[in-house]
């Protein structure tokens, strides 16, 4: 998801499956949302007789690994990094377009 915007250089039509996904999931990291996955997740667990788990997957499974302090802060610095690194890729597209029409 955080480089998925470096594939419009190769397909530039993905930019309308990525933008609205990526914001998306920027948001879930800034505003604390819950990823769609984590419940399909939870429930396949429980369909598979396992136990489920509260919170988020990078709560679960990273974050005292990854984040021992501090976890808020960086959650929404997570989130910003996801809009700039896609704003990258985008700016790299939009320059790329801009270089084939005037040299077309």
């Amino acid at each position: 998801m955080v480089a998925g915007g470096f594939l419009i250089l190769w397909k530039p039509a993905l930019i309308l499956l990525h933008l609205p996904v990526a914001l998306y999931a920027a948001a879930i990291e800034i505003v604390g949302w819950t990823c769609p996955l984590t419940p399909l997740e939870n429930r396949l667990r429980a369909l598979a007789g396992e136990s489920g788990y509260a919170g988020g997957f990078i709560d679960h499974y990273f974050r005292l690994i990854l984040y021992p302090a501090d976890w808020e802060r960086i959650r929404v610095l997570l989130g910003i990094g996801v809009v700039l690194v896609n704003l990258a890729a985008y700016g790299l597209v939009l320059r790329q377009r801009r270089r084939r029409a005037n040299t077309g």
